[in-house]
C-alpha cells in the first residue's frame, strides 16, 4: 500500500513544456547574467576588488573562491530550468544550504527563479510542492538574522528595462499566437465546411443510386406484370390473377426497400428500428424467382463455396444482378437469362447474360444504372464490364477483389 501511494505521489500530473530554440537561448543568457551578477557581488561587495567592500573587513583571497563556486552552483543550473525544473530547484536548494548566512544575496535570486520555474513547468506537482515548502524553510533559516535581500539601487533601471522588454515581447508573442490561432481556426472551419459539403454530396449520390436501383427494378416488374394481366384478363382470369399477385409482391418489396432507404434519413433514427437489412447474395435466388414470374426464363448458378462477405460487397453484387435483369426484362423481350455467382479464393465474380434483344440502351453505358454500378463497385476496388456477346445477347460482368475483406 505504501509503494502504491508513493508511485501515485510521484506520478506526473501533466506533460513537460514544449521547448523552442528561443526559450533555450533565453535560459542560457539569463543563467549567465545571474552567474555574472553572483561573481560581481563576490568580487565587488565582499572583496572590494572593484569598489570599496560593503563588509567591515574584506574576505581573505582563499575565502572568495568557495563563494564564487557557490554562486555559480546556484545560477548555472538555471540554463535547464524548463527542461528539468525540479532537478534545478534541488541543485539551487543545495547551493542555498551552503551559502554563508551573511551573504544570502549570493543565491537568493537564483532560488526565486528556480522556485518559479518548478511551479510553472514541473509536471510532478506533489514533489514540487514539497520542495517549495523545504525551500521556504531553508531560506527562512538562512536569513533568520539577516535582512531579506533586495534589489540594489544601481540595478533598478536595468530591472525596469528588463521587465518592460519582457512584457513587450510577451504581449507581441501573445498577439502573434492569437493571430495564428485565429487563422488556423478559420482554416479548420473552412475545411470542415468543405468536408461536410462533400459528405452531403456523396450521401445524396448514394441515396439517389439506391433509389434508382430500387425503383427501376421493382417498377419495371410491376409495369410488365400489370401489362400482362391486362392482356389476359378476359381470356385467362387465373393468369391475370397471378400477374396481379406478382405486381403486389413487387410493390411490397419496393416499399420495404424504400422504407429502408428513407429510414436512413430519419433524424432520430427511430424509423429504422423495424427495417430488414439491405439485400445480399442470399436473396439473389428470391430476386431471380420474382423475375421468372414476369415470364423471363432465368437460370441461377452458384460456383465455389458460398461464404459471408462484407454487407457492402454483397449489396453491390445484388444490385449488379438486379440492374442487369431489369435491363434484360426491359430491352430483351423473349430472351433467356443466366445469372452466375462465382465465389473465388480472392475475388467474387457476378455475371449476367441474356440471349438477345434490343440492348442498345445498355450498350451505350450512359444509363444511370450502369454508371451507378461502376461507382458502387469502385468503392470496393471492383470493376464492371458490359457489352454485347460475340454471337447474340448481352453480358454484364462484375469482379470484386476479396483480399482486404
Amino acid at each position: 500500500m505504501t509503494n502504491a501511494r508513493l508511485r501515485e505521489w510521484m506520478r506526473p500530473a501533466g506533460q513537460p513544456p514544449r521547448l523552442t530554440w528561443r526559450g533555450r537561448l533565453f535560459d542560457v543568457v539569463f543563467a549567465l547574467v545571474l552567474a555574472a551578477m553572483a561573481v560581481h557581488y563576490t568580487l565587488d561587495n565582499l572583496l572590494g576588488l572593484i569598489s570599496p567592500p560593503r563588509r567591515v573587513s574584506p574576505l581573505a583571497p582563499g575565502d572568495w573562491i568557495p563563494l564564487i563556486a557557490v554562486g555559480l552552483a546556484g545560477t548555472v543550473p538555471l540554463m535547464f530550468r524548463r527542461r528539468y525544473p525540479l532537478a534545478v530547484l534541488w541543485l539551487v536548494l543545495a547551493a542555498i544550504l551552503v551559502t554563508p548566512p551573511d551573504t544570502p544575496r549570493l543565491t537568493f535570486y537564483a532560488g526565486v527563479v528556480a522556485a518559479y520555474s518548478a511551479a510553472a513547468y514541473s509536471p510532478y506537482r506533489m514533489p514540487t510542492l514539497a520542495s517549495l515548502a523545504v525551500l521556504v524553510l531553508v531560506v527562512d533559516v538562512v536569513t533568520d538574522d539577516t535582512p531579506v535581500p533586495t534589489v540594489p539601487t544601481q540595478y533598478v533601471p536595468l530591472l525596469v528595462v528588463f521587465l518592460a522588454v519582457g512584457a513587450a515581447y510577451g504581449v507581441r508573442s501573445w498577439r502573434v499566437r492569437t493571430d495564428e490561432s485565429r487563422s488556423r481556426l478559420s482554416t479548420v472551419e473552412r475545411e470542415r465546411a468543405d468536408a461536410v459539403r462533400r459528405a452531403a454530396e456523396l450521401e445524396r449520390t448514394r441515396i439517389a443510386r439506391e433509389l434508382h436501383d430500387v425503383v427501376t427494378h421493382n417498377v419495371s416488374m410491376m409495369v410488365i406484370q400489370a401489362g400482362a394481366a391486362r392482356k389476359v384478363m378476359d381470356a385467362s382470369p387465373e393468369q391475370a390473377r397471378e400477374a396481379l399477385l406478382a405486381v403486389e409482391a413487387a410493390g411490397r418489396a419496393a416499399m420495404a426497400e424504400l422504407r429502408h432507404v428513407m429510414g436512413l434519413l430519419a433524424a432520430d433514427g427511430t424509423a429504422t428500428a423495424e427495417l430488414a437489412p439491405q439485400p445480399g447474395l442470399d436473396q439473389v435466388a428470391a430476386l431471380v424467382g420474382r423475375v421468372r414470374e414476369t415470364g423471363l426464363p432465368v437460370e441461377l448458378t452458384v460456383a465455389g463455396e458460398p461464404r459471408p462477405l462484407a454487407s457492402g460487397v454483397e449489396l453491390a453484387a445484388y444490385r449488379v444482378v438486379q440492374e442487369a435483369l431489369t435491363n434484360t426484362v426491359k430491352h430483351a423481350t423473349g430472351a433467356k437469362a443466366t445469372v452466375t455467382v462465382d465465389y473465388g479464393a480472392d475475388r467474387l465474380k457476378v455475371e449476367v447474360t441474356d440471349t438477345g434483344g434490343d440492348a442498345a440502351a445498355a450498350v451505350t453505358g450512359a444509363g444511370r444504372g450502369l454508371i451507378g454500378l461502376r461507382e458502387r463497385l469502385a468503392l470496393y476496388g471492383g470493376t464492371l464490364r458490359s457489352g454485347p456477346r460475340a454471337h447474340e445477347g448481352y453480358r454484364v460482368t462484375a469482379l470484386i477483389p476479396l483480399e482486404a475483406l
